[in-house]
């Protein structure tokens, strides 16, 4: 019988109009109230009237002309149907000014408590709706210290990505024979399938180098083979990564982990890469004339652009930590009873009671956050204004401009692009999430309590997602 104000979300504080009605709210406790809406005759009837008269002018009924039909009819077949609709809306709207004006903290939505027990044949009602209400609780940054990664790029990964470099822009020589370190091209054929991979042939042709091989078997199998031959090759073992039987066999992700079968390789193709020579002319092909000289300005280059995107796993890691440490170490209750009711009721279809408490189980980390951001962007006015997207969207314009060489946009260049950007609803969602999390992820940086630990990518990864 009644709408709820905002479906599928878990905190709302409606904020809409109107009319004099007499509502009282009982608290029941500290996260429990039961608001009770009388609504008399007075309230309504002028609103059901007129509905009735524009039903009676339009209405189509055998018999009667439109505009002449008797109003005790209209009654008769509308009339309960109109008056449960005005009153509704009635109820909606003194609902909505209540919680606005009170200025109250409400999980999910009010409940229809009494609902089968109205009478529609009386002229006034009494309407009671059970409320969530939001805890009272403190935000303690300063409690549980958390890590602040600072990820750098060593020599060793800075001497990999040399060498990495001088192979991608190097020469290839072309070779009859298989050498330790060559690429080779060729085409891998499945020969004899388990019974639960029929119908999964492979038939990949692909480029490797002898490097990826991992199995010791299976590299002396293709050092020394030439052009044109064919290899039989154990897959179980060959590469040290399972992911790499999906990439160069062409198999599926699950069928890669673990995969033992035997295959062929067709070698169609030797080339062994000649690296390029660390001169002037790599350093200005990569990074244009002259801003690079020599192979340690070219090390710090990398080390700058590596650490740069390594700020940014940092930073999501620092986020995802000081979410998860508010979450455990900010404590307070929830009416949890009545937000398994709400669960139940408001989806798409009714849920089992047992269904709504582990969809509340699932939920309630969330939900608990929820409420903890949003008393943080409150208290410490961290809400995006649309002057602050706006720049954010412009920055970023020129930000992408730039890797387009084009350095030096004009601000009514910026503002078009802009504004066509802002128009699209999705994309402002989008920037509005960004801008979000870089605000709240600066103010945990500056206000939160962290400790700083220093170490190389591989360790981090080890470290941060063992």
């Amino acid at each position: 019988m009644f709408v709820g104000f905002c479906k599928k979300t878990y905190f709302c504080i409606p904020k809409f109009r109107r009319e004099k009605m007499n509502i009282t709210k009982k608290d029941i406790d500290n996260l429990n109230a039961v608001l009770t809406v009388e609504i008399s005759k007075e309230d309504y009837s002028a609103n059901v009237e007129k509905v009735l008269n524009n039903y009676r002018k339009t209405a189509n009924i055998p018999g009667f002309r439109k505009g002449h039909i008797p109003m005790g009819m209209v009654k008769k077949q509308y009339g309960k149907a109109i008056l449960v609709e005005e009153v509704n809306k009635l109820l909606q709207d003194a609902l909505h000014k209540f919680l606005n004006e009170e200025k109250l903290d409400v999980l999910g939505n009010p409940l229809p408590k009494n609902e089968s027990e109205i009478n529609w044949d009386a002229d006034d009602y009494s309407f009671e709706f059970e409320l969530g209400l939001a805890p009272k609780f403190d935000v303690d940054l300063k409690g549980k210290e958390v890590v602040q990664y600072k990820i750098v790029a060593d020599e060793e990964m800075l001497n990999n990505q040399v060498k990495t470099i001088r192979k991608q822009y190097g020469k290839l020589i072309s070779k009859k024979e298989v050498e330790k370190g060559d690429e080779i091209t060729g085409t891998f054929i499945s020969t004899d399938l388990p019974a639960d991979m029929v119908g999964k042939e492979i038939e990949k042709k692909t480029t490797l180098s002898t490097d990826e091989i991992a199995g010791k078997k299976q590299l002396e199998s293709l050092i020394g083979a030439k052009v044109g031959d064919t290899v039989s090759l154990k897959t179980k073992g060959m590469f040290a990564d399972n992911h790499d039987n999906q990439k160069y066999l062409g198999v599926s992700h699950d069928d890669a982990h673990g995969l033992d079968i035997e295959v062929s390789f067709k070698i169609e193709e030797v080339n062994k890469r000649e690296m390029a020579e660390l001169n002037q002319e790599l350093f200005d092909k990569l990074f244009g004339e002259a801003k690079v000289t020599s192979e340690e300005e070219l090390k710090a280059k990398i080390k700058e652009d590596a650490e740069g995107q390594f700020a940014q796993q940092s930073d999501q890691k620092l986020l995802n930590d000081v979410v998860d440490s508010l979450i455990e170490n900010t404590k307070f209750d929830l009416p949890k009873e009545f937000l398994q009711r709400w669960i139940a009721m408001t989806g798409e279809k009714r849920l089992s009671e047992e269904d709504a408490k582990a969809e509340f189980e699932r939920s309630e980390k969330g939900l608990r956050y929820q409420l903890i951001e949003g008393k943080l962007r409150t208290e410490n006015k961290l809400q995006v204004t649309f002057d602050e997207l706006k720049d954010y969207s412009k920055n970023m314009i020129k930000a992408q401009m730039a890797q387009f060489g084009q350095m030096d946009p004009s601000e009514e260049e910026l503002e078009s692009i802009a504004a066509r950007i802002l128009s699209n609803k999705e994309e402002v969602e989008r920037l509005s999430e960004q801008l979000n999390s870089n605000k709240l992820l600066n103010f945990f940086k500056e206000n939160a309590k962290l400790k700083t630990k220093e170490l190389t990518y591989d360790k981090f990864i080890k470290e941060a997602y063992a």
